[in-house]
């Protein structure tokens, strides 16, 4: 069973490689202002697990559609012979250097291809696209038409009216923010225009809903690594009995630090390659928020747990103390700078934002010393990063492949925070969080990692249905 092959047609810059791009799920689509930036037919296979699903072809745009179709107008004289002139002018005009841009375009469609005709919605219809989509109707291939949205005016009503006197099937996609479940139902229509296609059509809206779940079950397996890894993390610096340890704790802290920003910045990149995103820009507009420092007070005001919560959390796992402690609301460095606050009842030192981990001196068996930073001892801390790696990994998956300048995830920032999870979900993540930082070597048990990934999974579950 070979798989459908749709060609991506229309006037230049209407959004015809931005819809290959989406569909496709490819971010390797070259999309541009410029027009005429496609000059020749690509091939952009989807792809599942190494298997093609369907076929985007990225076509050139229509240059001079009105002297095409008149020289075709001039050799057929019944509706039957339409097909075979299309082909004729293909063969006449394919080495010649005349009409290039429509040879090229019409080249896969007389080999079968169906057609995704894209225009733009927000500019105002003319007579000039009649030629193309009278053209496009002699190929004999079934159609679909695209109503692209690319500017912000709307005259989707007049396009709709025109396009529906050509086309069975007339839909309105936005390339750069059409939802996973949108593109799905435009492959679902074009099944339902070929018998042949239904079949293949079917099974790839299958498979691909079974990829997307598969991502997903990555990705959260990629997240609790990422914070197994920073909880449990330890930094260690042997010192002689000559040496001052203290002159060493700034730089071993230092060190601690850059490598729990390492993890989150790997596990980040993980993310995107899984969603298949190998060029996506990492400081976008959008996501200015993402790019605060983790060690910044802001990052923790804003993916941290509130107070109510940090208290029955700790409660739960066993971190409250005497009354009396500091609850940090201000500064500027997670393990340094000072602590500026008011004082909470029954709040450990774990709720300190300043103090991920303290920096321990250990005596040697043999003589001299280690000194140690970590585990990350810190309550509200794993929660920050969960909060954070959540809202990366919204902002991807949200993203389509023809977007290309900025990362943009609206108004998820509270549902993908941490902050925003039940209460007994939160309880689980802390018996979680509470055995990896009794890890010892920073080796954290694959068992207990995968009992955090399961919890993130459903995290991530929950938030696609809200969505």
């Amino acid at each position: 069973m070979s798989a459908p092959v749709f060609a991506v047609v229309g006037h230049p810059n209407k959004g015809k490689s931005s819809i290959v791009a989406t569909l496709a799920q490819d971010d390797s689509v070259q999309i541009s202002l410029i027009p005429g930036t496609t000059a020749k037919c690509r091939h952009f296979p989807m792809k599942v697990d190494g298997e093609v699903q369907y076929i985007l072809v990225d076509t050139p745009g229509f240059q001079r559609a009105r002297q095409v179709l008149a020289w075709m107008k001039a050799r057929a004289t019944t509706a039957a012979e339409r097909t075979a002139v299309v082909c004729q002018f293909v063969e006449s005009h394919r080495d010649t250097g005349k009409f290039v841009d429509e040879c090229e375009l019409l080249e896969p469609l007389i080999k079968g291809a169906g057609i995704l005709y894209v225009i733009d919605g927000s500019r105002p219809y003319g007579e000039e696209y009649e030629a193309e989509m009278e053209i496009l109707q002699w190929t004999g291939q079934p159609s679909i038409a695209l109503i692209n949205m690319i500017g912000q005016d709307s005259y989707i009503e007049e396009w709709r009216a025109a396009l529906s006197q050509y086309f069975r099937i007339v839909r309105v996609f936005n390339a750069v923010t059409a939802e996973f479940h949108k593109r799905l139902e435009l492959l679902k229509a074009f099944g339902q225009l070929r018998e042949e296609w239904r079949v293949p059509l079917s099974l790839a809206v299958k498979t691909l809903e079974e990829d997307r779940r598969a991502r997903r079950q990555r990705s959260a397996s990629c997240i609790a690594e990422m914070l197994a890894g920073m909880i449990s993390l330890r930094v260690t610096k042997r010192l002689s009995s000559k040496e001052d340890a203290q002159s060493h704790k700034a730089s071993l802290t230092q060190k601690y630090q850059a490598k729990l920003r390492s993890f989150e910045q790997k596990g980040r990149r993980a993310i995107e390659g899984i969603y298949d995103y190998h060029e996506l820009k990492c400081r976008e507009k959008e996501i200015e928020v993402l790019d605060e420092d983790l060690f910044s007070l802001d990052s923790w005001n804003i993916w941290g747990l509130k107070r109510r919560q940090l208290l029955t959390t700790g409660a739960a796992s066993g971190a409250l103390v005497g009354s009396g402690v500091d609850l940090a609301v201000g500064g500027t460095s997670l393990l340094l700078g000072a602590t500026i606050g008011s004082m909470v009842g029954g709040a450990s030192a774990w709720f300190s934002y300043n103090r991920i981990a303290d920096v321990k001196m250990l005596g040697l068996p043999l003589g001299g010393t280690e000194l140690r930073v970590g585990p990350a001892g810190n309550i509200n801390f794993p929660y920050v990063v969960l909060g954070r790696a959540l809202y990366h990994h919204a902002a991807v998956t949200r993203r389509t492949h023809a977007q290309r300048d900025i990362l943009s995830l609206d108004n998820a920032t509270e549902t993908a925070s941490a902050r925003s999870l039940p209460e007994q979900q939160r309880k689980k993540l802390e018996k979680v969080f509470t055995q990896l930082r009794n890890t010892e070597d920073n080796n954290a048990d694959p068992t207990l990692v995968d009992r955090l990934a399961g919890i993130i999974e459903n995290i991530m579950e929950d938030s696609d249905r809200i969505v």
